[in-house]
């Protein structure tokens, strides 16, 4: 499989845990429609168990897995095989997420592995250090976040999000800068995106909003704003 071409600014929706079953493909839907509304690449990540049914039912979403594992077809319990997700839709990982950390020789082994079926990494880094660091491997994206932002609402600062962004590009210029952590209001996509990154998204200031279906309206509308405006 050849890998999704990515078009930069894009934007992440990552329900985490907090979305399943018919809520998650709700959600997955409205984010579809957005996609194809406004001709934006946009990364949705979904619980292993949601992926065929997610896959099937939308057609512009870059459909996205919040880990994978390196096992390799034949035997091994309890690990996710990179086939399987292939075949049920999977287009992209993340890997090395705060809450899902591995080692650095892990990383590389499931790097290999997504890189010969043609699954696109979004490799995570808590600080300016490890951002540049992982961008030695080059991921196909690269996730900037303090930890201690997570979940938070409290939003990286433009100083931070613009020397992670040159961090990353200095070692691999072709890896997509990411920044969402706490992004939580339109205020905050604009600053992320101004900043110089390639995408930003969200996940507790989706669907812990008010009306997460608006919200994310809102939130894509706006990358769709700031889009127009640096084409001027």
């Amino acid at each position: 499989m050849k890998k999704r071409v990515i078009r930069s600014p894009f934007f992440c929706v990552n329900p985490k845990a907090y979305l399943y079953g018919e809520k998650a493909l709700k959600m997955a839907k409205k984010a579809d429609e957005l996609a194809e509304k406004y001709d934006i690449d946009i990364f949705f990540t979904v619980q292993y168990v949601d992926v065929y049914r997610i896959a099937k039912e939308t057609s512009r979403l870059i459909i996205t897995v919040q880990h994978m594992d390196s096992l390799t077809v034949g035997p091994g319990m309890g690990y996710i095989l990179p086939e399987g997700l292939v075949e049920a839709g999977v287009q992209a990982t993340f890997l090395n997420h705060a809450e899902h950390p591995v080692s650095i020789n892990q990383l590389v082994t499931i790097m290999k592995r997504a890189e010969e079926l043609g699954i696109s990494v979004i490799a995570c880094a808590d600080s300016i250090a490890e951002a540049q660091a992982i961008a030695t491997l080059k991921p196909d994206v690269m996730v900037c976040e303090p930890t201690e932002l997570i979940g938070t609402g409290k939003v990286s600062d433009l100083t931070y999000m613009e020397e992670t962004n040159q961090a990353v590009k200095s070692v691999s210029p072709n890896t997509f800068v990411l920044q969402a952590a706490g992004i939580s209001t339109v205020k905050d996509v604009r600053k992320a995106i101004k900043s110089g990154a390639d995408g930003t998204g969200g996940t507790s200031g989706i669907v812990c909003a008010a009306d997460p279906i608006q919200t994310l309206e809102e939130m894509v509308e706006e990358v769709v704003k700031v889009r127009a405006e640096l084409k001027e």
